[in-house]
């Protein structure tokens, strides 16, 4: 595809959690098609390995690389780093996309569940920025986005631990934006509304109508539009943009 000056990754390093399926790989192929090499880091190894092949046979070898990454485990992303300086050189650009549901409201909420979201969504959210933030300074800075949700921002009277997780991802970004901006390190949060994605297949078809109901737009985003927020966040264009909060929602929040 046609690339603007700010639109070129070549160069550029990203690594991309939870990217063997739906946003992630989405927006793992969207910087390959911009001239990046790229990490896909996920749990889900038949699928990330396949992704990387299909992207290897789309966009070329020595251009994408697949590893095993548990978001919640801190050597898992210290593994995933060096692989990516080792095979492409210093990482330039991180998004994590890696997240978990959190469905129940409070009083129904287990402990393990609570865990689980907390620590895939917020925990492994801070772990891909520690692990990436020294490689970033190799590479001269970098640019970070995390997923937070719409959720991060508005309540639904269920979904306590996500609303919570997401939440906390929103803070998160704006605390590591306003702490690495003097280093040259960019962070930003995208907050995708409903989004065709496998998760997003699982639904109840009653909270689905729901949701579309409340979005003004009255569809489903495709993860190509929320990839396409990310990318902007990564790229050059947005190299006055930290600590914002990118809503890719169709409307719902603004109702």
């Amino acid at each position: 595809m046609a690339t603007s000056k700010f639109d070129d990754f070549t160069g550029k390093v990203v690594v991309v959690s939870g990217g063997a399926h739906g946003i992630g790989a989405a927006e793992a192929e969207a910087c390959l098609e911009r001239g990046a090499k790229v990490l896909v880091g996920d749990i889900l190894d038949e699928e990330g390995e396949r992704f990387a092949a299909s992207m290897t046979e789309r966009h070329g070898s020595g251009r994408v690389l697949y590893r095993r990454l548990d978001v919640r485990d801190a050597d898992a992303w210290a593994a995933a780093v060096a692989a990516a300086e080792e095979t492409f050189g210093p990482v330039s650009g991180l998004v994590n996309n890696a997240g978990a549901p959190g469905r129940p409201g409070i009083e129904d909420t287990t402990e393990e569940q609570w865990n689980l979201t907390i620590d895939v969504d917020l925990k492994g959210t801070w772990l891909g920025m520690r692990a990436c933030i020294p490689s970033m300074r190799k590479a001269g800075g970098g640019s970070i986005v995390n997923t937070s949700s719409t959720y991060g921002m508005v309540a639904s009277g269920r979904a306590a631990a996500y609303h919570s997780a997401k939440g906390g991802v929103t803070m998160l970004t704006k605390a590591a934006a306003a702490e690495y901006a003097g280093q040259g390190i960019r962070v930003n949060a995208v907050h995708p509304g409903i989004t065709q994605t496998p998760r997003s297949a699982s639904l109840a078809q009653p909270w689905l109508e729901s949701l579309l109901a409340n979005t003004p737009m009255g569809r489903i985003a495709t993860a190509g539009e929320i990839a396409a927020g990310a990318i902007f966040l990564l790229s050059d264009a947005a190299s006055y943009v930290t600590g914002a909060s990118l809503v890719i929602d169709g409307g719902f929040t603004a109702v």
